[in-house]
């Protein structure tokens, strides 16, 4: 038995903490920026003393360096709506109004963007034959949307790491993956807490791909190929 968990958010501080290193390793700062963010944030970036001037001022540097890249593929267009996993309220709401009015200005993204079909697949889920076909019982649900923000459920876990822990001492197996271009949850802070957990190395690290390198946040929807290799192979206990 077992679990499998993709681009996972695991600890609020620690994932959220690895978008700088994250964003430097892949190129999107300055070493310059970079070390001198490092430096006066003192390696936290999420929990800042309000009188650190200095360190605000090179957030603020980082967060304007990183502002139109495409948080869930940092290598594919920024088109408009938000990404297909937000990661807080902020980001929940917007894409209720980008997707309200896209279809209400028939503003549709371009052809080569992603977002199109998230835009698509809002008109699909909500034809009636589509609804008659998947057997969705009439009055039960208003207007489909992607990603609603309206789920009843509130936020009392800021972290899971050591679930993760009683888990794998229960001798539960764990598939744990990334997509390396994601920015939402990079595969930096997944390292991190996963190495927090102290298990004994039974083999060493060795890079492995499966056919090649791209996967994003929702590495299965980028990469659908590789990513039903990879998971095929693990539960058929076979090596990735």
């Amino acid at each position: 038995m077992g679990y499998i968990l993709g681009n996972p958010l695991t600890d609020d501080n620690v994932d959220d903490n690895s978008k700088i290193p994250y964003v430097h390793r892949m190129g999107l700062i300055l070493d310059e920026l970079y070390k001198a963010t490092k430096r006066r944030c003192k390696k936290e970036y999420v929990t800042v003393d309000s009188r650190n001037i200095e360190c605000a001022k090179n957030l603020e540097a980082v967060s304007e360096c990183t502002r139109m890249v495409n948080r869930a593929h940092i290598l594919e267009h920024r088109c408009g709506l938000a990404s297909p996993k937000p990661s807080n309220e902020e980001n929940r709401r917007s894409i209720k109004e980008n997707l309200e009015n896209s279809i209400t200005e028939r503003e549709l993204p371009k052809l080569g963007c992603r977002e199109y079909a998230y835009l698509l697949s809002y008109y699909w889920q909500n034809d009636d034959s589509v609804r008659d076909a998947l057997h969705v019982e009439k009055g039960t649900i208003d207007t489909w949307e992607r990603c609603t923000p309206d789920l009843p459920y509130t936020k009392e876990v800021q972290s899971s790491i050591h679930y993760h822990l009683s888990l794998s001492s229960r001798v539960y197996s764990a598939l744990i993956y990334s997509g390396d271009h994601d920015l939402i949850v990079p595969y930096l802070g997944t390292e991190a807490w996963i190495k927090s957990l102290n298990f004994s190395i039974i083999d060493d690290w060795r890079p492995w791909f499966v056919d090649s390198q791209g996967g994003g946040h929702t590495a299965p929807e980028f990469m659908p190929k590789e990513c039903l290799a990879m998971l095929t192979r693990w539960l058929s206990h076979n090596p990735l």
